[in-house]
């Protein structure tokens, strides 16, 4: 009996210690107690996501229309399968050529991407991670918006 009345002492003892501990004051709250508008504003700063040496699209793609009408006139290979559907995002813009890089393939290889309007195109597909980059030569030729995020279906050997 003497133990079931030492416990719960000893734990309504132990409670109290925290009562004791040096608590710090709180820090004094100094100036206006309401939000000031801000006095002055400074000059808007004129900026792109290119920065100072920022060039169009058409200046940074290099490949040729030739190149391009002769990658959109290309038939589809008797041998491809179809290897998946992705949605594209726009890959960089410095990397030139038509390609497509995509984790649906594991080497370097000829294939061909078609999308929903049902235009075709002959590039290379590139092996990588995560989401899918279609070069800036694709999506122009391909007459997509460099901001839109399309889906294509994907075809290769």
């Amino acid at each position: 009996m003497r133990h079931v009345l030492t416990f719960p002492l000893i734990a309504l003892l132990l409670t109290g210690c925290g009562l004791f501990e040096k608590t710090q004051s709180p820090v004094p709250v100094t100036g206006p107690s309401d939000a000031q508008p801000a006095a002055e504003i400074g000059e808007a700063m004129a900026s792109t996501a290119l920065g100072a040496r920022a060039v169009s699209a058409e200046a940074l793609d290099t490949t040729s229309a030739e190149e391009k009408a002769a990658a959109l006139a290309a038939p589809a290979a008797g041998a491809e399968r179809a290897l998946g559907k992705v949605v594209v995002a726009l890959g960089p813009p410095a990397e030139q050529g038509l390609w497509l890089s995509t984790a649906l393939v594991t080497a370097p290889v000829q294939g061909r991407i078609e999308t929903a309007a049902g235009k075709s195109l002959t590039l290379e597909l590139r092996p990588g991670t995560g989401g899918a980059l279609l070069s800036l030569a694709a999506f122009q030729a391909l007459g997509l918006s460099l901001t839109d995020l399309p889906e294509v279906a994907v075809y290769g050997p």
